[in-house]
């Protein structure tokens, strides 16, 4: 990842950090998935520099990056962001330091409660049907190893524009989760169409950005 385009947010006493996160991201994904090279794969990634501070744990910049100024010039990400831009400020396309960490941003799934207790339901009438205890007593067990909804990760609420190509009914937001892991050098790998880490990467291989 050779350069960069930072994006400071600016929250008002009326609209919040989190809500202009909100709006800001979700342009960037749409402008992903408009400019994808593959399915669900990005040739530009995004990176969170104050990612765990005080306050909103994201911080108020973000930061796009590619390996050619053109892929930045391509995706235009002020065309995307024009109705925001009295709460946003873009910046022009810069080389990346050359002195500079290496991190990796990966999406995590973190279950929702109403989906919890729905996988436990479905495995207690299954067990109970094949081990012929009652539902109760197999809810019961299954209760030591029920899994946590909670996370205590950053995240930002989103509309995924993948599910809305499927099903274009659905318009629910989801918690997107992410997670920041830092690497001890540079790395070969693909982004998904939020800009981050690609899970399909395997082996070696991770989608990481710079971090200065």
């Amino acid at each position: 990842m050779n350069y960069y385009q930072e994006i400071t947010l600016l929250p008002e006493a009326e609209i919040s950090l989190g809500f202009i996160w909100q709006n800001v991201f979700q342009q960037v994904h749409i402008a992903l998935v408009e400019n994808k090279v593959a399915p669900n794969q990005s040739e530009v990634a995004v990176g969170f520099p104050d990612y765990g501070q005080k306050g909103f744990p994201l911080g108020n910049k973000l930061r796009l990056f590619a390996k050619e100024q053109a892929q930045l010039e391509k995706l235009s990400i002020n065309k995307w962001l024009t109705r925001l831009e009295d709460y946003c400020h873009v910046k022009t396309i810069k080389p990346v330091p050359e002195e500079v960490t290496w991190v990796s941003f990966t999406r995590q799934h973190v279950k929702s409660p109403e989906r919890i207790e729905r996988k436990m339901q479905e495995k207690a009438e299954l067990w109970s049907a094949r081990s012929g205890k009652t539902l109760d007593e197999c809810l019961f067990d299954l209760e030591k190893s029920k899994p946590t909804s909670l996370s205590k990760l950053p995240f930002i609420f989103l509309h995924s524009q993948q599910t809305k190509e499927r099903t274009p009914e659905k318009h629910s937001k989801f918690p997107l989760f992410i997670q920041k892991q830092t690497i001890e050098a540079q790395k070969q790998g693909v982004f998904d169409c939020y800009g981050l880490n690609n899970k399909a990467n395997k082996g070696n291989s991770i989608g990481c950005v710079p971090h200065f």
